[in-house]
């Protein structure tokens, strides 16, 4: 394998590993449109602000999330301006392949 290839391989593999938990993956598309705070995305996800804090600091770990301080808090977005087309994209392609996934009121993929 190239350098290149490798390299994409690892990118990849981080954004898999990003999504293949429901917190991490939530936060990824809460993120879609709009910063938000870390306690705003726990209650928005209903997760504690510890588990919040832990789903956060591994998508920053995998370079998909950046922070901004704000004062006394800090808001979270996605770290590159390409993320939340790819990640509507993906709910496109899982919603043909499994239509029945996300169906019902409870639905927030939309």
């Amino acid at each position: 394998m190239t350098t290149a290839t490798l390299t994409h391989t690892a990118a990849l593999a981080r954004l898999g590993h990003a999504l293949s938990d429901a917190t991490r993956a939530g936060i990824l598309l809460a993120l879609r449109e709009t910063a938000a705070y870390p306690s705003e995305l726990a209650e928005r996800l209903g997760v504690s602000r510890q588990v919040m804090s832990n789903q956060l600091a591994c998508l920053r770990g995998c370079g998909l999330v950046r922070v901004t301080p704000e004062g006394r808090r800090s808001a979270y977005r996605l770290a590159d301006d390409h993320l939340a087309p790819a990640l509507d994209e993906l709910l496109r392609v899982v919603l043909v392949v499994e239509p029945d996934c996300c169906s019902g009121e409870g639905c927030t993929c939309a």
